[in-house]
């Protein structure tokens, strides 16, 4: 039930912070980027109600996940404590602060909907609005970790706002881009719409992530005290998966800017209609699985709290250290048998049986991606033909999963598939990954023999693997003890990262021109390959 509602919590968290940045990001988008009220400004009422839409559409669904927040933690007290939380769970700052934001969130959005819809040229209202939004702002100082520390409480509380918002700004506007974008291919707007913004918004942004880096850095350097503290911690190291995900993401911001600064020097058309696109779609791509990544942060203690329980840099490096792969299994009687010892004790730590059993399962899975991984990179050079059959490496270890990686669950083990899949997120996960390996390798075979131009299915892949990767984001062991639950996570963040450069490397592939989308797809499948030598060496920590 514990490992239901963290996965749960992580994702409804992600989605909560989408929503904010849908709100605010499309405030500030209007305010400072898209300026409808000058008079220089050649917008359509078209593009001025979808983005109104969009804005207030964020707001009412930040409330639905804000309120849906709240039902989670009862739902999880209620199970776990086995009677009603009320009215203790009243008086709590995450209750108060969550019923504030929801009622707030409703507030704005219907003055969005009620008042800004229909006066979308007044720079009144539009200031109106943002006014409007601060107290839907500053509640979200009171549900952030700062909240419940004693030390410079009030200065933690106001930088996490700012960089919340910074957040929103960027993020919110990205989404904007794709918007005008499509309205763009619809023909909705002016051709003249696209650069122009792009020049704006490209100012604005840079603005916001000197608003994200300018406050970030204070709230790591209080939460975390040591270099141990960085490396060797979930809060640590789910701060590093930020930071790469955020030079991803300011990469691809890079190729657009330069695009754009390339057609207002030059009249450059290509790269700034035919490549810009698709680069903001998998920065979008990138920023949505950042925002995954920030909320599954804000579920682990930080790095300064947990002294004890911190892994040294020279444990963390040797989970990832080359190692002859395990390739013989214990039975499935000794981990069974093994499984009774651990859930006797305090620790639930894991049998040896049950390391070893892991260790093999890992090690399998990555001698299968690192085979067909090396298949697929040869296929570029369209010199060996059988090699386009190389996702039937995914239906295989699709098949291997199925019955590997919950033992003690049915089909091997004791326990139901339902009460399993439904009693325990860790297994929840896991059947959900091996539900979209065979998904994966079955649609992606079929999209490279047939080669059809107009279908769509090509893209099930990029956006499987991109969902792929937020769950090993999100991935939880609670089972484990804090340490060894960690050099667990390390590997799956890793993965988590070239999952998403293997989603966007595809993604592009299939949208860029050549010699782009040639080195996108090579990119991606040596993404695929590094997760498999990462699998191939797992180990699992001995205690």
């Amino acid at each position: 039930m514990a490992g239901i509602a963290d996965f749960l919590d992580s994702l409804i968290g992600g989605f909560d912070l989408i929503c904010y940045s849908l709100l605010m990001g499309g405030l500030f988008w209007g305010v400072f980027v898209l300026k409808p009220w000058q008079q220089d400004k050649n917008y359509n009422i078209e593009l001025l109600q979808k983005t109104i839409s969009l804005i207030y559409k964020g707001g009412f669904l930040l409330a639905a996940a804000q309120f849906f927040k709240i039902i989670l933690k009862v739902w999880l007290m209620t199970a776990l404590l086995e009677r009603w939380p009320f009215p203790e769970f009243a008086d709590t700052t995450q209750f108060t602060g969550g019923i504030i934001r929801t009622f707030f969130s409703v507030v704005i959005s219907a003055y969005v909907y009620g008042i800004l819809r229909n006066n979308a040229f007044s720079q009144k209202h539009w200031w109106l609005a943002l006014a409007v939004s601060v107290p839907l702002v500053v509640s979200g100082a009171w549900l952030v970790h700062a909240a419940g520390r004693f030390d410079n409480r009030a200065l933690l509380m106001t930088l996490t706002v700012f960089h919340q918002l910074g957040a929103a700004a960027w993020v919110g506007g990205v989404f904007q881009l794709v918007n005008v974008w499509r309205l763009h291919k619809r023909q909705l707007i002016s051709t003249d719409n696209w650069p122009f913004l792009l020049r704006d918004f490209s100012k604005f942004g840079m603005i916001s992530v000197g608003f994200i880096l300018v406050s970030g850095l204070p709230i790591a350097l209080q939460y975390i005290d040591s270099w141990d503290g960085l490396v060797g911690t979930g809060y640590g190291n789910l701060l590093m998966v930020k930071v790469v995900l955020l030079g991803l993401a300011l990469g691809l911001a890079w190729l657009n800017r330069s695009a754009m600064l390339a057609f207002f020097n030059t009249r450059q058309t290509l790269a700034l209609f035919g490549r810009v696109p698709h680069y903001v779609e998998a920065e979008t791509l990138v920023l949505v699985i950042l925002l995954f990544t920030a909320a599954s942060l804000a579920s682990q203690p930080p790095a300064i709290d947990i002294p004890s329980l911190t892994a040294s840099w020279q444990e963390v490096v040797n989970t990832f250290a080359p190692q002859i792969p395990q390739t013989t299994s214990p039975s499935h009687v000794a981990l069974i048998a093994g499984e009774a010892g651990r859930v006797a004790i305090i620790d639930q730590v894991p049998s040896l049986a049950a390391t070893e059993w892991s260790n093999y399962n890992h090690n399998i899975a990555g001698i299968f991606l690192t085979v067909m991984s090396f298949f697929a990179m040869l296929s570029y050079s369209n010199k060996l033909p059988f090699t386009k059959y190389w996702p039937l490496g995914f239906v295989g270890l699709g098949i291997f999963l199925f019955f590997r990686s919950d033992a003690e669950t049915w089909p091997l083990g004791p326990i139901g598939f339902w009460e399993s899949t439904f009693n325990n997120g860790e297994v929840l996960q896991h059947r959900i990954a091996t539900l979209l390996v065979l998904v994966l390798g079955l649609f992606e075979l079929t999209a490279r023999i047939t080669k059809n131009p107009h279908s769509k299915l090509p893209f099930v892949f990029p956006i499987l693997a991109g969902f792929g990767g937020l769950m090993l984001l999100t991935h939880s062991h609670v089972g484990f003890q804090a340490k060894s639950a960690f050099l667990i996570q390390v590997g799956h963040t890793t993965m988590g990262i070239f999952a998403l450069i293997l989603s966007c490397g595809r993604w592009l592939e299939l949208k860029l021109d050549k010699p782009g989308k040639d080195i996108a797809g090579f990119t991606s499948v040596a993404a695929l390959f590094l997760i498999g030598i990462i699998l191939m060496f797992y180990r699992e920590p001995l205690y």
